[in-house]
Order: structure tokens, then C-alpha cells, then sequence
């Protein structure tokens, strides 16, 4: 039976995202970092000071991630791109779908190896015009194509196992990889079957222990399953549009979650003031960060 826990967390940052995705916790800077895609910025918020930083973006980007203390990774419609943390500088580094200006990057995480799985969707949904990408040093390996919305790239602790799921068919799939690269080496198979269910599988991370932490789009939460795909936990937050969570912290020990108020109407979002905010759910997890990108 599912635990449905109430929000008993606290709002990290009230900033009301369109679209706030690919959060990222930065050991180097002690930071937390996400996009507000549809806005073409990258949030940064200092974990210790409380200290709020908004840097404004040539493009949608939705995924960063950090490569060393001078550089971090950002995944966009453009294309990957390394970024000068001192300057913002933006160097193009792999093209990773081209020819296709109707797409923009989505969901997206760093596998242990070093080697980053990155997303594409269309910029309007269209049902399978997206895919999903193995990037390692720049090298581009499609992995799977026909996906409509890419979400809930994660791995297990020991980088054999990768997750990932089409929100529009909401089976979150399965499959065994070579730990040493990233690389699917079997068949993707459906671990937890949600078709049909209210409310969309989108981003997810996984624990120490195996455990994986999906946003629930639409229902406002984070769930909590096991590896073998049994509901465990439900944590509520207080925006509708949940949209991925984060291990943050020195110990990795705290979970936050990004939200979203896009294709919401005004009314809406005025009687609801913490959709598309930022939250830390006030609990205490075993959490992992996750590998920097090797460039």
C-alpha cells in the first residue's frame, strides 16, 4: 500500500517557472541549479547563503550539468553547449540532433561513467518526433527514437541499470547497461505500467538504495517506488504541475523538486502562487549526486 505524505517542506525559491526543469546540485559551488526552459534561463541558488542568481540564455535549455570547476554542460534546442561559469561564455560542443529545428532538448542526467543521456521532444509535443541520445565526450549515439515526451532519465547506484519513460505513454522502461560506458547492452522492458493513470511520469532520480523518485505531473507529487517497480510513498508539494527532483546538499541528504505553470490560465496561477516553484520536501533521503560530465 502507497504512503501519501503531506507537504511538510518549505519553498526554496518562489520564483514562478513557466517551465522549471533539469534540476542539478553542484558539489563544486555547493549551488543548486535549474532551467526555466520556455524562459531561456538558468537558475543558480546558493545552498549555504540562500544567495538567488538568474542567467538569461541564448536558448531553451533544459539540462546542466557540471564538467569541472571552470566549466559546466548545458543540454538546448541548439545543441549541447559547455559553458564558462566565470564569464557565461557558451562554446558549441556536439550537435547532437541536427536538422531538426523543431525539437528542443528535455529531460536528460549524467551516467556514472561520465557520459550524459540526453533528450529531444518536439517544441509543440508532436506525438514520436523526439528521441533519446548516449553522449560521451562528445560522441552522439542514438539510443531510442518515436518518443513523444522524453522523462525520468536515471540510473541505478552501480550504472547497471538506465530508466527513462514516454510521459505520453507512462511506462516507465528498464533496461541493463554496461557500467563502464552508459551503453544499453539488452532490451529495454516496462518495470511500472502507469497508461492510463492520471497524471504524467516526468522527471526522476535514483537513491543510494536502488529506490526511484518520480515527479508526477498533474497530481502534484513525488512517488517513491522500489527497484522493482512497487508504489512506495507519495509526497505531495504544493504545485499541480510537478516536474523533477534533485538530491541536494553536501550529503546529498535533501530532496527538491522543480514545477512548472505552463499552458496554465491566470486564473489559475493567481489562486495557486507556489505553482511553478522550487521546493525542498523536508525530508531526509539517501540520496546520490550525480557523475560530472567528462568533456
Amino acid at each position: 500500500m502507497t504512503d501519501i505524505h503531506e507537504f511538510a517542506g518549505t519553498v526554496l525559491d518562489p520564483t514562478p517557472m513557466l517551465l522549471g526543469e533539469g534540476p542539478s546540485f553542484d558539489p563544486i559551488t555547493n549551488s543548486l541549479f535549474w532551467l526555466n526552459i520556455l524562459g531561456k534561463e538558468l537558475h543558480e541558488l546558493d545552498h549555504a547563503t540562500g544567495k538567488k542568481t538568474v542567467h538569461a540564455l541564448p536558448f531553451m535549455a533544459s539540462v546542466v550539468a557540471r564538467i569541472d570547476e571552470k566549466r559546466q554542460l548545458l543540454a538546448s534546442d541548439e545543441g549541447l553547449f559547455i559553458r564558462d561559469r566565470a564569464t557565461g561564455d557558451l562554446f558549441l560542443h556536439s550537435d547532437f540532433e541536427p536538422g531538426k529545428p523543431g525539437n528542443r532538448s528535455n529531460d536528460g542526467r549524467v551516467h556514472q561513467s561520465g557520459a550524459l543521456w540526453i533528450s529531444t521532444m518536439g517544441k509543440k509535443a508532436e506525438t514520436g518526433a523526439g528521441a533519446i541520445y548516449h553522449v560521451a565526450k562528445g560522441v552522439v549515439t542514438k539510443l531510442f527514437d518515436d518518443i513523444s515526451i522524453s522523462n525520468a532519465i536515471c540510473f541505478s547506484p552501480d550504472g547497471a541499470t538506465g530508466y527513462y519513460v514516454d510521459t505520453k505513454v507512462n511506462r516507465l522502461m528498464s533496461l541493463p547497461l554496461d557500467p563502464t560506458t552508459g551503453l544499453p547492452n539488452g532490451p529495454a522492458t516496462v518495470l511500472i505500467d502507469q497508461a492510463g493513470q492520471d497524471g504524467g511520469m516526468d522527471g526522476a532520480i535514483c537513491d543510494a538504495d536502488g529506490h526511484i523518485w518520480n515527479a508526477r505531473w498533474g497530481k502534484g507529487a513525488v512517488d517513491r517506488y522500489s527497484s522493482t517497480g512497487t508504489h512506495l510513498d507519495r509526497y505531495q508539494v504544493p504545485a499541480k504541475q510537478a516536474t523533477c527532483p534533485v538530491f541536494f546538499g553536501a550529503k546529498a541528504n535533501r530532496l527538491a523538486v522543480t514545477s512548472a505553470c505552463e499552458g496554465l490560465d491566470e486564473a489559475t496561477i493567481k489562486a495557486n502562487p507556489l505553482y511553478g516553484a522550487t521546493f525542498d520536501l523536508g525530508i531526509e533521503v539517501n540520496g546520490v549526486l550525480d557523475a560530472a560530465y567528462k568533456a
